[in-house]
């Protein structure tokens, strides 16, 4: 069954989309899921926190959902934000297929769904919001952090949310060894929120390889 797992680029799982109401404190989100996608459910504990308790952006400038599925993240900070470009990736087709008929259902006409390789090498983003998916691996994980950090503006924020058993205080110090200034945001319900920033002298930018 591995190729139903989330991170894979085509899931083979039988499509059956169902609906489900994503409440927050200041926002209610209709949205479709599928089989195949992460956390189709109901919202993800850790989305939850990271949705609830992350601040909004330090600067201006495109956000960027790393790791998007059907679309919660993207989906609430288009909300939110209406003026700002919010870009959802992802590997997985039938999670993008999701967050762009999400957004039209929305009438949200800020967000652009795309695989990583589909993002232009130019874009810089202001701020990352992203619970990224730490059982894919390190290799995996640490590749994406060398991709999407060095994508950040100079004075923007990666905001990251990890289950603390899953490693949460080893990936910050993993993330400040290799020179991205880390520190925990918070920590709700066992779950770290970590803000990132790049690396001072942008040599963390990757952007020809990695993955989402």
């Amino acid at each position: 069954m591995s190729g139903s797992h989330y991170f894979t680029s085509d899931p083979d799982a039988v499509s059956e989309r169902r609906e489900i109401t994503v409440t927050l404190p200041d926002i209610s989100l209709e949205l479709t899921t599928d089989a195949g996608v992460f956390s189709r459910g109901k919202l993800d504990p850790g989305t939850r926190v990271l949705l609830e308790h992350a601040p909004p952006p330090r600067v201006r400038g495109p956000i960027l959902d790393l790791g998007c599925g059907y679309g919660p993240i993207a989906l609430t900070w288009a909300s939110r934000r209406k003026r700002s470009a919010v870009w959802g990736v992802d590997v997985n087709s039938r999670a993008l297929d999701l967050l762009t008929l999400n957004a039209q259902n929305l009438k949200l006409g800020n967000v652009q769904a795309a695989l990583p390789d589909d993002v232009p090498q130019d874009l810089v983003f202001g701020s990352i919001y992203s619970n990224p998916p730490i059982r894919v691996g390190k290799a995996v994980m640490h590749e994406m952090m060398h991709r999407w950090l060095g994508r950040l503006a100079p004075e923007g924020s990666a905001f990251l949310v990890v289950q603390r058993n899953l490693g949460a205080d080893s990936f910050m110090k993993w993330l400040n060894d290799q020179g991205y200034p880390t520190t925990r945001f918070t920590s709700v319900n066992g779950f770290r929120i970590l803000e990132a920033h790049p690396r001072p002298d942008g040599a963390g930018s990757d952007t020809g390889r990695g993955t989402s």
